[in-house]
């Protein structure tokens, strides 16, 4: 009687919540066809010779030899790395030191952690060309200090081909850092007051009890700010165009212009698939990672 119990109620468990599962089959359809069938088409494609229009007149691997030959391409690896590089480190710094000290019930706290996320509210291409504003030698930052006296100032990196990509960075952090700030106060406030008082109590400094305490035990938090940021930095495009438009030259080029300009202005369809290819690659290697330490490795401990 009991293995006829246990038999019987197994298909039970297919039923539960039948209503939800059903209404979720629009979007389960719509990833599969739109997102798999739009990335398995993108790379079938990249395979092959299409200019204009995607015709299927596969070439090999020759699209990748084209696309790790190019001078435009490499710069823009490049680049891509020391912003994402730098952007991760400053970002995730900044954001918990501004948790860190928000968290320590200042007055105005609303006000000014309004302040601090409002940049974020604002979209890549306003703070793109705001920042092209403040940082334009004529009348910007460089403009006022030396009217105040310093006339040797220079500050102009988005007309210095070898630090242009700072210029940026400058840009991404202001507008990035507001968010890592609230994910991270966001964890810190989920924190038990009690291991502070214990904290206090034992005499650990303030500064071992974040590096040794609050940060490992708030790792959920850092994972998924670290993936929110990795998948930024990969797409970054509209501050680049707004900025710079990819210049000096072609010193400020990253992974996202390039497959745009091959794809629609150079109408070289082929290579702009081998860069979007290379690029989903990018972000498969970011997310994969994440999805075994937040699942994976859950269950495992588990």
């Amino acid at each position: 009687m009991t293995g006829q119990t246990r038999g019987s109620a197994r298909p039970n468990q297919w039923l539960r919540n039948l209503n939800a599962k059903i209404a979720s089959i629009p979007m389960i359809l719509t990833a599969v066809v739109i997102f798999v069938g739009g990335t398995a088409w993108t790379v079938l494609y990249s395979f092959t010779n299409s200019k204009l229009l995607p015709r299927l007149s596969f070439v090999g691997l020759d699209q990748y030899e084209r696309l790790w030959a190019a001078p435009r391409w490499l710069i823009s690896i490049e680049n891509l790395a020391i912003y994402g590089f730098f952007s991760l480190i400053f970002s995730l710094v900044i954001g918990f030191v501004l948790a860190a000290l928000m968290d320590q019930k200042i007055r105005f706290e609303n006000t000014f952690r309004t302040i601090m996320l409002y940049p974020f509210a604002l979209s890549f291409i306003v703070t793109g060309l705001v920042w092209q504003w403040l940082l334009n030698p004529q009348y910007g930052i460089q403009s006022i200090v030396r009217s105040l006296g310093w006339t040797n100032f220079n500050f102009d990196p988005l007309y210095n081909s070898d630090i242009v990509i700072y210029g940026i960075l400058i840009a991404a952090l202001w507008q990035g850092t507001g968010l890592v700030m609230c994910l991270m106060l966001a964890g810190l406030r989920g924190i038990d007051e009690d291991i502070w008082k214990a904290a206090r109590v034992d005499g650990i400094p303030m500064w071992k009890t974040y590096v040794l305490v609050i940060i490992p035990m708030m790792r959920g938090v850092f994972i998924t700010t670290l993936v929110i940021i990795a998948s930024g930095i990969v797409k970054v495009y509209d501050l680049v165009v707004a900025q710079t438009s990819g210049g000096p030259g072609i010193a400020s080029e990253v992974p996202a212009k390039y497959v745009y300009d091959y794809m629609f202005q150079a109408q070289n369809l082929g290579q702009g698939f081998a860069a979007s290819t290379m690029m989903l690659v990018t972000v498969a290697i970011i997310i994969v990672p994440w999805a075994y330490l937040e699942f994976g490795g859950g269950r495992k401990r588990a």
